[in-house]
């Protein structure tokens, strides 16, 4: 986010992101902007002075949630008992990120290389961490386990008779050692 912008914009700008994100999961990037910015708890016009276009804010967001998911991985690493644990939370976040992207149009592909570039050296310091600490089986490698989560997140459209993360849980009990 530009830090040119008063502090209220930066705020509105967040709120629109996080809302955005949000929605987007759990409805898909078609969510009407009217739920998005009562979520956000800010009015329509707010939404379109920020993001001209439904594009702009679907660009916006994408890139919002790979810089969330990039730096939380150090934080995580810090912050949890083991970097397994690290590990685990991380890959809850980015199965976020993923269910949010589902939907997105083929124009918004062009991101890749920077979802790429931004998440794999996350999710591999993160793996080295844990492998290191004697948690998760050596020879795992990151854009594997991120594509693995990737697939297994394809088809978690709300039908109750399939979680996503429960089976990256059985993914992740998989790579432990326990």
């Amino acid at each position: 986010m530009p830090q040119g912008k008063r502090a209220d914009a930066r705020r509105n700008e967040q709120a629109l992101l996080d809302a955005a994100a949000a929605a987007f999961v759990t409805g898909g990037v078609h969510v009407p902007v009217r739920d998005i910015a009562a979520q956000a708890g800010v009015g329509v016009g707010t939404i379109y002075r920020h993001f001209p276009t439904r594009a702009d804010l679907i660009v916006a967001v994408y890139r919002h949630q790979v810089e969330s998911c990039a730096e939380a991985g150090p934080v995580l690493l810090a912050e949890s008992n083991t970097p397994y644990a690290a590990l685990v939370r991380w890959i809850d976040l980015f199965v976020d990120f993923l269910v949010t992207k589902h939907g997105l149009p083929e124009a918004m592909e062009s991101l890749h290389s920077y979802f790429l570039d931004r998440l794999v050296p996350v999710c591999a310091s993160l793996l080295d961490a844990a492998e290191a600490a004697g948690e998760v089986r050596g020879g795992v490698q990151a854009l594997e386990l991120m594509r693995g989560v990737g697939n297994l997140c394809i088809g978690d459209d709300g039908d109750p008779r399939y979680s996503a993360r429960r089976v990256i849980g059985y993914l992740l009990d998989g790579i432990a050692l326990r």
